[in-house]
């Protein structure tokens, strides 16, 4: 297997533990069922799975603190993008108004994007250690969702491991 092989193979294995996670705590909270996840081609959505009797997409986006804790969670390089966006952040010393920037550039990433999808929500998963759910609750109406977005909803799971639950975004 070539390193960009293993480099999509490792993508593809983040994203679907992001989504089992968040659909793990979104049955717990809502007790709604979301079921059967699959993954998808690059113009749609990460993964889907079917909730409500209809196919739902989302798009998976992994929240870092810092370019070495990345590296370190991914065991990998990183892309060029991926530097770039890591390090404009550190630039913030806060670590509120860090968590609070980071959210704010991936919301205005994935909202430039379009989709072949009929419904996606977004997942954030977040990834770094010292940033927790009750953080991202009190931040919430900081955040900046761009209006012009192709998403229904928006979540983010509140730990890397999936432990502390999610919060929901938007609406």
């Amino acid at each position: 297997m070539t390193q960009q092989q293993n480099s999509e193979a490792e993508k593809i294995e983040l994203e679907h533990q992001a989504a089992k996670l968040f659909m793990r705590w979104y049955e717990h909270d809502t007790g709604k069922q979301i079921r059967h996840l699959w993954h998808n081609k690059p113009i749609k959505p990460d993964v889907s799975c079917r909730f409500e009797g209809a196919r739902l997409d989302i798009e998976v986006a992994h929240l870092y603190g810092s370019e070495q804790e990345a590296m370190q969670i991914l065991g990998r390089e990183l892309s060029e993008q991926t530097r770039y966006e890591l390090h404009q952040l550190q630039a913030v010393s806060d670590p509120h108004s860090r968590l609070l920037s980071a959210l704010n550039r991936i919301l205005a990433s994935k909202a430039s994007k379009h989709y072949k999808t009929k419904r996606v929500w977004l997942l954030i998963r977040n990834a770094h250690p010292a940033w927790s759910t009750d953080e991202i609750r009190a931040l919430q109406h900081n955040i900046e969702v761009p209006v012009d977005h192709p998403f229904e909803q928006i979540w983010i799971l509140g730990d890397f491991q999936g432990h502390t639950g999610i919060v929901q975004l938007y609406p």
